[in-house]
């Protein structure tokens, strides 16, 4: 698999030999966008025509596209969890930003 990236978009792409057809799909995103081509040249024409595609046809419904994930979300959580793990990151020497982005990288990874 190799990645490319337009207007901040990025795509994971696929050969598939037997049909000798490249494979795409724009990630992190909650809408699909996909594409395909024959060639290096045609695979990255398709990319950036189906990602202007998305933009147009969201503007023309007057909706925000959706984008790449910014690095920033907000969570919820009850107080005495919020003490704990603000306890638990001090006592590591971690901010609480980082304490929990060193717990959930451990997560992701599995």
């Amino acid at each position: 698999m190799n990645a490319m990236t337009y207007k901040g978009y990025e795509a994971i792409v696929e050969f598939d030999e037997e049909a000798e057809l490249f494979h795409g799909e724009v990630v992190d995103l909650r809408d699909v966008i996909t594409f395909q081509g024959r060639s290096v040249d045609e695979l990255k024409r398709a990319f950036a025509e189906s990602v202007d595609d998305y933009l147009a046809f969201c503007e023309e419904r007057g909706e925000e596209p959706d984008k790449p994930y910014s690095g920033q979300f907000l969570v919820r959580i009850e107080p005495a969890l919020h003490k704990a793990v603000a306890t638990a990151a001090r006592r590591s020497g971690l901010s609480l930003n980082k304490w929990v982005t060193t717990m959930l990288e451990r997560a992701a990874a599995g």
